[in-house]
Order: structure tokens, then C-alpha cells, then sequence
């Protein structure tokens, strides 16, 4: 692992290198690590924020839609300024501001099995904050297939949800929590309408999971099921384990 650092990464991830759960070791880690996120709306948007500014060394951003005026409640990465743009263009250029020393790619394309299948073994960890169940299956799918961990946010209302799923380590997938989720049609915001700071919220602690990954930080053997509520301030959650009936798990095997 390279352990050097240059007087401008020293100084710019100082409070990092101070906590001694991280210090240089685990600031070298995130450096050399690359990082796919699926979806860069509100919850990616964030995200995107947080690992940039936290120094992962590669990041990926997959997301096919353009900036509309109703995202800018929620998705704060972008400004009045970017409307119209692909989400992906506008996102390069304000994580590039944010921390010039990272490495950005985007995928203007949609979350499908064979984009994904190009791009999750391409990165070393995989996050999901899109905003509907096909999706999110087929990013889940992908992972399983290809032996990467999935770090999985959802939010709806003024409720989220977050997990990481490791199936590659005998744990449980996303379909193992929502066995029923191709029949199940997810929530539309544009609809039902979603509290913005609650995406702000669930996405910084996408990245706190993130890091926790990368740095291997306790607490990470089982996967837990985190729900927090807005409204009422309070955080609960479940342990999950893997469903012998999954599909996703049937074959159990990884592609190279």
C-alpha cells in the first residue's frame, strides 16, 4: 500500500489522519479504493459529496437522467445553473471542485444487467440510491453476480432505510429482504412528495458505510437493516440473514 502523501493530501484529510480508527493507513486505503454509485439524485447526490470529499480514490457515477428544476430541493450537489444538464456532466464538474485529487468517471446509461454487468466488476465497492425496485434488484443482482459488497439507501417520505448487503460472504442480498419487490410497485416522490434534508441524511450515512468497509471499521460481521424516521427522530432497525428460497443465491457462484 502506498503511503505517501503530498503536503496538499496531508493537510486537506488532516482530520482524517488524526482519528486514530483511520489515520494514514485508512486514508490510503480510501485512496487506493474505487467506489460505483448507482443513481445520482438525492440520495447520490451527497454520497457523491461525502466520498469526494473524503478522498476515495476512484469514484463512478452511473445515472442517465437530466437536471430538472424539482430536483434541486433535494439533490444539493447541483446548482440553478446545471438545469438541463445529464446529472453525470454537472456532477464531474462539482466534485472536481470540491477535491481535484480524486478520479471521476461518469456513465450517462441506464442500470441495466448488461451496463451493469460492464461496470460493477470494474470497482471495488458498489452503492445504490436509486429510487425504484427494478432497479435497485438488478444493481443487487449484479453485485451478487460479480462479488461485490452493496452499500443500499432508500428514502421515501420522511422515512429511510439503509443496509450493506455481502453476499459474497455468505450474507444476505436485497432480494432477500423484499422477495416480493417485482411485484411491488416503489413509491414515486414526484407523487408522494419527499422531506429533501432526509435524503441529505441517508446519504451521508451511505458514506459513513462506505468508509466503514474500506477501513473495516467493527460493527460489520451481520448485515443490519437501519430505519430512520424524520418525523419522530428515531433510528431502529433488524438483523437480516440470507433466504435459502432467494433466486439471486441459487447458483451461488461469482463471476470472474
Amino acid at each position: 500500500m502506498d503511503m505517501n502523501f503530498s503536503d496538499q493530501e496531508l493537510e486537506r484529510y488532516s482530520r482524517h489522519i488524526l482519528l486514530p480508527q483511520v489515520g494514514a493507513t485508512g486514508q490510503a486505503q480510501l485512496r487506493q479504493t474505487s467506489v460505483l454509485v448507482v443513481g445520482a439524485g438525492g440520495l447520490g447526490a451527497p454520497l457523491l459529496q461525502q466520498l469526494a470529499a473524503s478522498g476515495i480514490g476512484h469514484i463512478g457515477i452511473m445515472d442517465h437522467d437530466h437536471l430538472e428544476l424539482s430536483n434541486f430541493q433535494r439533490q444539493v450537489l447541483y446548482g440553478t445553473d446545471d438545469l438541463g444538464l445529464l446529472k453525470v456532466e454537472a456532477a464531474v464538474r462539482r466534485l472536481k471542485a470540491l477535491n481535484p485529487l480524486v478520479k471521476i468517471s461518469p456513465y450517462a446509461v441506464r442500470a441495466t444487467e448488461a451496463t451493469l454487468d460492464d461496470l460493477v466488476p470494474q470497482y471495488d465497492l458498489i452503492c445504490d440510491g436509486t429510487d425504484n425496485f427494478p432497479t435497485r434488484l438488478a444493481v443487487s443482482d449484479a453485485c451478487v453476480r460479480h462479488g461485490r459488497s452493496l452499500v443500499s439507501g432508500a428514502v421515501q417520505g420522511f422515512s429511510g432505510q439503509l443496509a450493506v448487503f455481502r453476499s459474497q460472504k455468505g450474507g444476505p442480498c436485497y432480494r432477500c429482504l423484499f422477495p416480493e419487490a417485482e411485484q411491488t410497485a416503489a413509491p414515486d416522490c414526484g407523487m408522494s412528495g419527499v422531506l429533501g434534508a432526509a435524503t441529505g441524511v441517508m446519504g451521508s450515512l451511505m458514506a459513513v458505510e462506505v468508509m466503514r468497509e474500506i477501513i473495516g471499521l467493527e460493527g460489520r460481521d451481520e448485515t443490519r437493516v437501519s430505519m430512520w424516521d424524520a418525523l419522530s427522530g428515531t433510528m431502529t432497525g433488524f438483523t437480516l440473514r440470507r433466504d435459502p428460497r432467494c433466486p439471486a443465491h441459487h447458483e451461488d457462484t461469482v463471476k470472474p
